[in-house]
């Protein structure tokens, strides 16, 4: 028999469930919907509502296409909602975690990740939001105000619904830890830049997060795509690509004032805006919610001083090369390796073909990957884990289980320890992979770390093995068989890579 649970909130009550150990309260609203003239506006507040919510189910994705990593679908851009789990013992003053989820800026949903264990393990409430993606969270156009982060908006409108309302549920809304993964990572490095972020959140987790600072080389974020340009666009250039999408798709009425174009805008369906979603995936900087880039003001000091942990997986890239590249039918190959090289390292590809000979490697599309893994992910997160560590308390990690179980298979492409790998060690997903007895047990180690960082802004555990911070030069590899420090600039050839393009 289902047991139910009720929870009273400033706009009214919600019914959740009971279950084993933990409480779940599902697709509450934190924000009105940002339909018909509210597409492309800042959050707004929520209508109170009488009688009791259901809470038992999750809310609507953001609107989004089914892509080859992720087979979600969703039209409906009434999506402000947010998952609450906690451990069903009575208990206040919870520390609390609120997840952002990855899945490109296109892609994702709170309810793939289920958060229970984290929960328990840590004796934590989670806090899991759904924001806007693509072309509803990053667009802009000319007249449009602070375009480009209505993502990030709907991520701040979350965080104040957790500092009001989160004491119903036994959490400390003076205790709040924002992790995120990938897109959900990169986001947290604007949180940080952000002056209306500020006070929002009290410590930060970022999970590989992705050329937060810094350019991407042609081919080392995925074989074929040209050099990437930095994840963070002016508001001007963002107005720019706006009114030239709009134009190209017939959106808008040749020679429309600004207000009469935006309003053809929202009226646009949401089937046909998403055909450019995955042009709008980068948050802009110029305006009142971030005025600056993350890219220049992080390596110079300009971010919320809190502490941080964050890190990568040991084989990062092997997601990209294996999903888009063997899988696609078109892998690397020794012919096709020196001219990936010639067009992403130009003049210093040679040094770089000596460094990653083919002969060390079982493939040559391993070989990229490897490349890939270097440059484009452990580079990046080794330049911003330092640039953290010069001003405030740091933890940097590598979670490096090589037969960690896939989310995503990749048939007959070894996976390693690839890009999304560990949170399958942190949340369990519906038809998701088994862990074996020694991966549980790094689960719950790797669990205990969040928790403890979560409660008191440092991993130290009891019985755990130590983790010096970041400022000591440390790295905590995370795998069954070793916890403790490696030597992340010698694995991923950081010292060569800091003189290369």
């Amino acid at each position: 028999m289902t047991q139910h649970v009720t929870v009273r909130l400033n706009g009214g009550a919600v019914r959740g469930r009971r279950f084993d150990g933990h409480l779940s309260f599902r697709g509450i609203p934190y924000a009105a919907p940002p339909v018909g003239d509210r597409r492309w506006r800042p959050p707004a507040p929520i209508a109170p509502w009488s009688g009791v919510r259901d809470a038992t189910e999750p809310g609507n994705p953001a609107p989004q296409s089914a892509q080859s990593f992720a087979d979600v679908t969703s039209v409906d851009e009434d999506c402000l909602t947010l998952d609450v789990t906690v451990p069903a013992a009575p208990g206040t003053g919870r520390p609390v975690l609120v997840w952002l989820h990855g899945g490109g800026g296109t892609n994702g949903t709170a309810a793939t990740y289920d958060p229970r264990r984290l929960a328990l393990t840590g004796d934590l409430v989670v806090v899991a939001p759904n924001f806007r993606l693509g072309v509803f969270g990053c667009f802009g156009y000319p007249g449009l105000a602070d375009g480009g982060t209505f993502g990030l908006r709907d991520q701040q409108a979350a965080l104040r619904w957790v500092r009001r309302e989160i004491t119903r549920f036994g959490g400390d809304p003076a205790n709040v830890t924002l992790v995120g993964e990938s897109y959900g990572a990169l986001m947290i490095a604007a949180h940080l830049v952000s002056p209306t972020s500020a006070g929002l959140c009290h410590r930060a987790i970022l999970q590989s997060a992705f050329a937060v600072m810094g350019s991407t080389p042609a081919h080392t974020f995925i074989p074929g795509v040209p050099a990437l340009p930095p994840r963070w666009l002016p508001a001007a250039e963002l107005d720019r690509l706006g009114a030239a999408t709009a134009a190209e798709h017939g959106w808008v009425t040749p020679g429309s004032d600004p207000e009469s174009a935006l309003a053809q805008l929202r009226r646009v369906p949401v089937a046909d805006l998403l055909q450019a979603s995955a042009a709008f995936i980068r948050p802009a900087f110029g305006g009142p919610t971030l005025p600056e880039s993350p890219g220049e003001a992080l390596p110079a000091g300009r971010f919320h001083r809190i502490p941080l942990m964050l890190g990568t997986t040991r084989d990062e890239a092997r997601f990209f090369v294996g999903l888009f590249a063997d899988l696609a039918g078109n892998p690397v190959t020794a012919e096709s390796y020196p001219r990936l090289l010639a067009e992403a390292f130009g003049d210093a590809a040679d040094e770089v073909a000596a460094r990653y000979a083919l002969d060390h490697f079982p493939t040559p599309s391993l070989a990229w990957a490897q490349i890939c893994t270097d440059r484009a992910w452990a580079r990046p997160a080794w330049e911003l884990g330092r640039a953290f560590a010069a001003h405030t308390d740091t933890w940097f990690y590598e979670f490096a289980d090589r037969d960690a179980p896939p989310l995503m298979p990749l048939p007959g492409f070894p996976t390693g320890a690839q890009h999304a790998s560990e949170l399958v060690y942190q949340f369990d997903f519906p038809g998701g992979p088994s862990l074996s007895a020694t991966q549980r047990e790094l689960a719950d180690r790797m669990n205990r770390y969040w928790a403890a960082f979560a409660t008191n802004g440092d991993p130290a555990c009891v019985d755990q093995p130590a983790w010096p911070d970041l400022g000591t030069g440390h790295v905590q590899s995370l795998a069954p068989d070793r916890i403790n420090g490696t030597d992340y600039k010698a694995d991923h050839r950081l010292d060569f890579w800091a003189r290369m393009p």
